[in-house]
C-alpha cells in the first residue's frame, strides 16, 4: 500500500493541497506561454519504427509546421514520438510527466518539461490548454483521456474542438460498439454524440480537421465579439478609462467635473 493509501490527519491533508495548488499554478503559469496547442494521447508501450510510433510523431510534426504547440504526457512510446516530432519541426514540445510507481522516464524531447504527482491537476492541463486532440492507440491511460475529452465537449464543461482518432484497425471496433451497442441498442448516447470525433488512418486529414476547426472558431469568435462591439454604443460621458479617468485625462475634483464632459 502506497503513502497516499493510507487515512491523513487534517494538518496532512491542508499541506496535500498546497501540492495540488503549487502543480495547478506551475502548469498554468508554463503553458499560456505556448497557446495554441494540441494534446496528443497514444500508448506508451509503442517501439520506436512502428507504424503507431510513426503516426505519433508525423501528427505531430505536422501540427508544429503549422504554428502549434504539442503536449503529451511525456513518457515514452507514443508520447515520445510526438515530442520528437514537434521539437525535431522546430515547435513547441511538452511534456506533462507524472510520478508512477514503475517510475515514467521523461522523454528527452521535451521543451517544456512539467511533473505532475495528481493525475487530475495533469489532466485539466491537456484540456485548459488544448484546442484539439489527436488519440492514437493506447492503453486505459488514453482510452480515460479520450472518453474524458469526449464527455467534458459534451456536456459543455469544455469548449467546442476538433477530436481525432487516428489508426482504424484499432478504434473502428470500438466506434462500432459505441453505435450499435451504446447508441442503437440501449440509447445511451445521442446520433449527434457520433459526431463529436473523427475516425482516419489519414495524419495529414487529422491534423487539417482540428487546425481547421480552431481557425473557424477564432474566425466565429471574432465576428461575434466585433458584432457585438457594433451593437453597444457606450455614451462619451460615460466612458472611463482602465485607470479611472475620464477620457484619459487626470480626475478633476467633482464639483469641476461637468464642466470639462
Amino acid at each position: 500500500m502506497s503513502a497516499d493509501q493510507f487515512p491523513r490527519s487534517a494538518a496532512e491533508e491542508t499541506w496535500r493541497l498546497f501540492r495540488i495548488m503549487a502543480e495547478w499554478v506551475e502548469g498554468i503559469d508554463a503553458l499560456t506561454k505556448v497557446e495554441p496547442a494540441v494534446s496528443i494521447f497514444g500508448s506508451a508501450r509503442a517501439k520506436p519504427g512502428s507504424p503507431v510510433y510513426e503516426l505519433g510523431e508525423t501528427c505531430a510534426r505536422l501540427l508544429a509546421e503549422r504554428g502549434y504547440a504539442v503536449i503529451t504526457g511525456g513518457g515514452p512510446g507514443i508520447m515520445e514520438a510526438a515530442n520528437k516530432g514537434a521539437a525535431e519541426a522546430g515547435g513547441a514540445s511538452v511534456g506533462l510527466n507524472i510520478a508512477l510507481p514503475q517510475e515514467q522516464i521523461p522523454n528527452p524531447y521535451q521543451t517544456i518539461s512539467l511533473d505532475f504527482h495528481y493525475f487530475f491537476v495533469r489532466k485539466v492541463m491537456f484540456l485548459k490548454h488544448a484546442v484539439g486532440m489527436i488519440c492514437l492507440p493506447g492503453g486505459f491511460g488514453t482510452l480515460d483521456e479520450c472518453f474524458e475529452t469526449l464527455t467534458l465537449v459534451q456536456t459543455g464543461k469544455a469548449p467546442p474542438m476538433a477530436i481525432a482518432l487516428v489508426g482504424r484497425d484499432y478504434w473502428d471496433p470500438l466506434v462500432d460498439w459505441l453505435r450499435k451497442t451504446v447508441l442503437e441498442k440501449y440509447g445511451m448516447i445521442s446520433p449527434q454524440d457520433m459526431r463529436l470525433f473523427i475516425v482516419t488512418d489519414d495524419p495529414v486529414e487529422a491534423v487539417e480537421t482540428v487546425v481547421a476547426f480552431h481557425e473557424r472558431t477564432m474566425t466565429d469568435e471574432a465576428a461575434e465579439a466585433a458584432a457585438l462591439a457594433g451593437q453597444v454604443h457606450i455614451p462619451r460621458r460615460a466612458r472611463i478609462t482602465a485607470e479611472g479617468t475620464w477620457y484619459g485625462r487626470p480626475p478633476t475634483p467633482r464639483a469641476d467635473r461637468s464642466r470639462r464632459l
